[in-house]
């Protein structure tokens, strides 16, 4: 599948996703409420069959903070990322992809870890390189006299 119909695909599955050419791959900005539901889409769909998860990430922005996706379809040879805004800074929070691809558990405990995203329904959250003494050390606001780290 080219890029062309690949962003034709995501318009026609999901009308309300901001999508673009980025550098190298497509990219797709997707609702946070219809992420789940749009990312089974993508792995079911035989057309792109999105079958890995390359790498899932967060990153801090002011007033939100976002979870971005890179996803592969081995089969037809084609890259996608996918990107999501939290809702505000104070609870982010989106869905886990953990049920469609495992490889996103341990991502997703890192997000949260280090940024604080919570992703509902992920089978075990929890931090996997910091105790709960520590803050999100990601986030660009972080300070933290504990430890003695500051941005």
């Amino acid at each position: 599948m080219t890029n062309d119909s690949l962003i034709q695909s995501i318009s026609s599955l999901l009308p309300e996703a901001q999508i673009k050419m980025g550098f190298e791959y497509v990219e797709a900005f997707i609702p946070v409420d219809k992420l789940h539901d749009f990312m089974l889409q993508m792995k079911n769909n035989p057309e792109m069959a999105f079958d890995y998860l390359i790498c899932l990430t967060g990153a801090d922005f002011p007033d939100h903070l976002q979870v971005i996706y890179h996803l592969e379809s081995t089969s037809h040879n084609h890259v996608i990322v996918i990107k999501v805004k939290t809702i505000g800074r104070e609870n982010p929070s989106v869905d886990s992809v953990s049920d469609i691809w495992p490889t996103a558990d341990p991502h997703e405990n890192e997000a949260f870890d280090l940024l604080g995203i919570k992703f509902n329904n992920h089978p075990e959250p929890r931090r996997l390189f910091l105790d709960d003494t520590w803050g999100y050390p990601l986030r660009k606001d972080y300070q933290d006299d504990v430890h003695i780290v500051s941005r």
